[in-house]
């Protein structure tokens, strides 16, 4: 058993279309995924069915008022929260099935049933704030299972990179004052949501547990392999940390249609191998939850390689740290941590 991997048909009877016909979170993405593993065998990883998640997990991050927006909207028939986020009938069991799934994924991590888990489901999470849903996110499934892990699973410090290539602004700002978790964030610059710059190191207790890595539009690989090399992992060697999550979105690829990155379905492999030997070397834990990807055929393969990567040996492709984003991280966030 190569690892974990979580699911729920409700995953697939969200559908924001209902109220947005053009909107591209689409079940679409998960009939891809579910196909392409499918005829593979699920690359060896065992199959299990996500639960929904309990209110006092979605509590640990979310304001009530903000869980009882989503339910009300879903039991009216659907509803739009923003201009790009919809709610509709089967959208709140959704969400709680895909924060469930996270929370139930690092639960089994953290027993050692397994050494690495994924979480494949929808809606995604790393932009809903602690108290509002946006931009197509309704619960933070990624900041839910992280608290989690914190508050009653053992867990002291948790990792979570954020490979999606817009910036996680609902984790960051779950975590923004706290000195145990280490978010990590790599995203293209200068559009949606429009947060994350390099200076945002996080406030309070958590300045500096906050990496905000932007990178230009037409960032490809070596720039992306480079910061994770060269920035999050000497952090993560020095915060130590008892569990690694890792949020990703595929979008950063270079068929998505909502950005302007240059990644391909191997590069995530090659970003997750990376992950992979920290993981190893430090004998910890690993989990994955699906955050963006809306291009169907590009998500399913990146996240196959991804997997397949997860689960083998190969060392992790080494990149020069002369790098425009990744002298400028260097320079910001040494003050900080060992890079």
């Amino acid at each position: 058993m190569n690892g974990l991997y979580f699911s729920h048909p409700s995953s697939l009877q969200h559908d924001p279309r209902e109220l947005m016909p053009a909107h591209p979170d689409t079940p679409q993405r998960l009939v891809a995924i579910e196909a392409l593993l499918g005829a593979e065998d699920w690359l060896g990883w065992q199959r299990r069915v996500a639960p929904a998640a309990p209110a006092s997990a979605i509590e640990l991050v979310h304001e009530r008022d903000q869980i009882a927006q989503v339910k009300r909207l879903a039991d009216a028939g659907g509803g739009r929260v923003d201009l790009d986020t919809a709610v509709g009938a089967a959208s709140y069991r959704a969400a709680l099935h895909a924060a469930g799934g996270a929370c139930e994924m690092v639960r089994s991590l953290l027993a050692r049933e397994a050494a690495r888990g994924v979480s494949a489901m929808r809606p995604p999470g790393h932009h809903a704030e602690p108290g509002r849903a946006m931009g197509f996110c309704l619960f933070n499934s990624a900041a839910i299972a992280a608290a989690l892990a914190i508050a009653e699973l053992g867990a002291r410090r948790v990792l979570i990179l954020d490979w999606d290539v817009h910036h996680g602004n609902g984790t960051a700002e779950a975590f923004r004052t706290r000195a145990d978790v280490l978010y990590a964030s790599i995203h293209q610059e200068g559009i949606y949501p429009g947060t994350g710059a390099l200076r945002d190191a996080g406030s309070g207790d958590g300045e500096g547990f906050t990496l905000n890595l932007p990178v230009p539009g037409g960032s490809g690989e070596v720039q992306w392999l480079s910061l994770v090399q060269h920035v999050v992992l000497p952090a993560a060697r020095a915060f130590a940390p008892d569990l690694v999550l890792i949020s990703a979105g595929f979008d950063a690829h270079r068929a998505d249609p909502l950005a302007g990155c240059e990644l391909q379905s191997s590069s995530f492999g090659e970003l997750a191998r990376h992950v992979r030997a920290f993981a190893d070397a430090a004998g910890i834990p690993l989990g994955l939850i699906l955050e963006g990807g809306y291009e169907p055929s590009a998500l399913a393969e990146s996240l196959r390689e991804t997997m397949l990567a997860l689960g083998d040996s190969r060392e992790p492709r080494s990149v020069s740290a002369q790098h425009g984003a990744t002298v400028r991280a260097v320079e910001a966030l040494r003050r900080y941590w060992p890079l």
